[in-house]
């Protein structure tokens, strides 16, 4: 098993930053890749941003590309999501996601572990 467990999020003002982290743990060494996925209230979960665990591919939607960036750091065991110029659409519960499947996938449903989420707010 892997537990993942995301922080960070919180209210800012149009245009302003913040960044998720999210930390795994368990059985890490199965994980092939690690995703962002959001989702607003009344809307389906969307992916936002994926990464490979080695950190060497990574895959963005185009409602965020050059304006989120994912990484991950390994000796941590966690992938960063640093959210820039942000927007009142951007508002919406960030879930961390892994998979034991290579590939950068963009389908909720190609992915194993989930974490709790996260609230983002951006304010007008």
């Amino acid at each position: 098993q892997v537990q993942l467990v995301e922080s960070g999020g919180g209210l800012v003002q149009a245009g302003g930053s913040l960044r998720l982290s999210c930390a795994a743990s368990g059985r890490t060494f199965s994980i092939a890749a690690m995703a962002w996925f959001r989702q607003a209230p009344g809307k389906e979960r969307e992916f936002v941003a994926a990464i490979s665990w080695s950190g060497d591919s990574t895959y963005y939607a185009d409602s965020v590309k050059g304006r989120f960036t994912i990484s991950r750091d390994n000796a941590k065991n966690t992938v960063y999501l640093q959210m820039n110029s942000l927007k009142p659409e951007d508002t919406a519960v960030y879930y961390c996601a892994a998979t034991w499947r290579r590939g950068l996938a963009t389908m909720a449903g190609r992915y194993d572990y989930w974490g709790q989420g996260t609230q983002v707010t951006v304010s007008s």
